[in-house]
């Protein structure tokens, strides 16, 4: 896999990414739909229906200031092509991704455009993206923010 930043610099609000996969758009939509895999990379997901208004649920262990829960809905999916979903968590409203599949020569383009992000928020997108932290929950070294800024050297 490939990760391709396509965020053009003078975005300050607005992420997106390519990943080329080795494996046709089936698979890649299949890792984006099916409940069990979705639980093994992303949340565990209740009542995932795969048509256009329908609402579902990403559902874990509760955090503080966290009760585990995230509300979304699915505003427009074309299989094997196109998945759009937005989500309500605490005060994230209006918040989504849509995933974009294109057949390549050597297997699949994907896309994935987050939306209703700023800039704190694109920063954690970014971190749950490269599986990141503040390296207090995972017990490891923390990693540079890939979104800050060199400072000036004066």
């Amino acid at each position: 896999m490939t990760l391709t930043d396509t965020t053009a610099r003078s975005q300050t609000e607005a992420l997106s990414f390519e990943f080329d996969f080795q494996h046709p758009p089936e698979k890649v939509w299949r890792a984006l739909t099916d409940p069990v895999l979705l639980t093994e990379w992303l949340l565990p997901v209740v009542e995932l229906e795969l048509e256009p208004g329908a609402a579902f649920t990403f559902k874990t262990q509760p955090y503080p200031g966290w009760d585990g829960i995230v509300n979304c809905r699915i505003p427009e999916i074309e299989a094997h092509r196109k998945l759009s979903y937005t989500w309500v968590v605490g005060d994230m409203l209006d918040t989504g991704v849509t995933f974009t599949l294109t057949p390549t020569a050597s297997g699949t383009r994907l896309s994935l455009v987050p939306s209703g992000f700023n800039r704190t928020r694109s920063r954690t997108w970014w971190r749950a993206l490269r599986l990141e932290d503040d390296g207090r929950e995972a017990r490891r070294p923390a990693r540079e923010d890939p979104l800050s800024r060199p400072k000036a050297v004066t």
